[in-house]
């Protein structure tokens, strides 16, 4: 996505008031050691509202905060939508900030698909309503507190996606031959181990733990695939559209996965 949009749709949690840490519920599980209850700070959100276990939050048993990411919701919530003012210095805001972050995260999320969206040269027919879009979406974001809490963000989501699949489709047509659509299809530990899925539809699709060693996922849709566990070692993700960082982060690799520009390698993938 272009260096103009980088930092505001990525998580910086220095200046945010830990709202994932306390705004989100969960629940005791193999991602998450303990139950927690929407806005119940966790036991590990210190007081500068930093991660006390930061740095060891997998062995800690909170693998699900490592595959988490507020798309930069946190920092414009706290920072912009409330004014630098946080829960703890306002008790009385605490409910609406924790109501408004989900609502700014989901617009954010859809600000980060038609950042990516307008930087392909091959969806460039449809960047004209691709920037209108990104303008109308970018104003809702920036909206009072008392709007954000009565948007209805799926709504705009529905408005948004009709872009992205024509974005998808024109991007996936390079890829050449007859791309395959798996879209929201159950792959939930398929061997799909140096499969040919080059510009593949997988919207959608569950690949929970599927073995895609070696794949070709070159141009292929994964915009909402769900990719918990899945091994991507060797496999190549080159150019793979609307793929995220969470999305990385929930899977394993190695050195031989090849990703996408601008994403990093998880600490926890094989060497």
């Amino acid at each position: 996505m272009p260096d103009t949009r980088e930092s505001a749709l990525r998580g910086d949690c220095a200046n945010c008031f830990g709202l994932c840490c306390v705004a989100l519920p969960f629940t005791r599980s193999a991602d998450f050691a303990v139950d927690k209850a929407s806005g119940e700070p966790c036991r590990n959100l210190r007081e500068d509202f930093r991660c006390g276990i930061h740095t060891r939050l997998r062995p800690s048993g909170f693998q699900g905060c490592t595959v988490y990411d507020c798309f930069g919701a946190g920092q414009r919530v706290s920072q912009v939508t409330f004014g630098g003012v946080s829960w703890r210095e306002a008790p009385e805001t605490a409910r609406r900030m924790y109501g408004v972050f989900p609502v700014v995260r989901g617009l954010h999320e859809l600000l980060r698909y038609l950042t990516e969206a307008l930087a392909l040269p091959a969806a460039r027919p449809v960047h004209t309503e691709v920037r209108a879009a990104l303008a109308r979406v970018e104003a809702l974001a920036a909206g009072t507190p008392d709007a954000l809490e009565g948007l209805d963000v799926n709504s705009v989501r529905a408005e948004v996606n009709p872009l992205l699949l024509r974005t998808s489709e024109l991007v996936r047509a390079t890829a050449g031959g007859r791309p395959k659509s798996r879209r929201g299809a159950d792959l939930i530990g398929k061997r799909l181990r140096g499969a040919e899925l080059r510009g593949a539809d997988l919207r959608g699709a569950l690949l929970i733990a599927a073995d895609l060693t070696g794949a070709d996922l070159t141009l292929a849709d994964l915009i909402g695939a769900d990719l918990r566990d899945a091994d991507l070692s060797g496999a190549d993700l080159t150019g793979a559209l609307f793929l995220t960082q969470p999305q990385v982060n929930a899977a394993r690799g190695n050195a031989a996965t090849r990703l996408p520009e601008g994403f990093e390698r998880p600490p926890h993938w094989a060497a």
